[in-house]
């Protein structure tokens, strides 16, 4: 399914790779005006733009590093300089280092909350912006996690990031409900994503086919799909989504507040 996202342009960070890639390659395929990825990898988030850019529908790479706290303005800036304006925004970009009480480090604190929730907040700043300028309407969708709810052990501070980039999506739904700026977040469930080969397979060391073992155990015997998560994104960038603003949408194989499977 392509959702359709005609005379819409939009910036997704983390685009060079994984969901990132996805989201982008979807709005290409329905219609974005213009799209701006950011990203670390130069090489590929060039080939990646290339590759998509149309005649009257740009895609270009901007290379940010979103720990850089003057990171979030350049990105903004730029988009707007070469795509005109900026309708969608989309926070794919994120760390998942491990720490959990016992072993996080104030390095990890920081580096953490630096890319997955003080640059989101200065995108969504620089975005709203934009559009108040304009007095257009637009829309924000900010990836979360199931792990906001609680997270493993070893994820405290993951955890801890997406929640605070939960009660921004609220945050700043509502104060801006008058603007016709709508903030959609999905709390995504496991995925296989390239960044999450690298940690179960090799940082972790469970070795290259731990997403078919980590399948076995799960309600629908599979992971959730990078395709899956983007057609969420799309629908809540796009007009289809209606009014839809402040809502956390729980992409998982469990229900919140359910009792774990085999207990009565």
């Amino acid at each position: 399914m392509i959702v359709a996202l005609e005379g819409k342009t939009l910036v997704v960070t983390g685009g060079t790779q994984g969901l990132g890639e996805t989201i982008a390659r979807l709005a290409s395929a329905g219609g974005s005006e213009g799209i701006a990825i950011a990203g670390r990898n130069a090489e590929r988030g060039g080939r990646i733009a290339d590759e998509l850019s149309r005649p009257g529908r740009p895609v270009v790479f901007i290379q940010a590093d979103l720990a850089d706290p003057a990171a979030p303005a350049v990105v903004m800036a730029e988009a707007i300089k070469r795509l005109g304006r900026i309708d969608c925004l989309v926070n794919a970009a994120a760390l998942t280092d491990r720490a959990s009480l016992e072993t996080g480090t104030i390095d990890d604190w920081d580096r953490l909350f630096s890319v997955n929730a003080r640059a989101p907040f200065f995108l969504m700043q620089a975005a709203v912006a934009d559009m108040k300028t304009r007095r257009a309407a637009g829309a924000i969708v900010n990836i979360l996690s199931v792990n906001a709810h609680c997270g493993a052990p070893d994820l405290a501070i993951y955890s801890a990031t997406k929640g605070a980039l939960s009660t921004l999506t609220r945050n700043i739904a509502n104060a801006h409900l008058s603007d016709r700026i709508r903030v959609n977040g999905i709390n995504m469930g496991w995925v296989a994503t390239p960044a999450e080969q690298e940690m179960q397979a090799r940082t972790l060391g469970k070795g290259e086919h731990w997403a078919k073992i980590a399948a076995a155990d799960l309600p629908l015997g599979r992971l959730l799909t990078m395709d899956e998560v983007a057609q969420l994104t799309l629908f809540l960038l796009s007009d289809a989504s209606g009014l839809m603003t402040g809502t956390l949408i729980d992409l998982e194989q469990s229900v919140l507040g359910a009792p774990p499977r085999g207990i009565a």
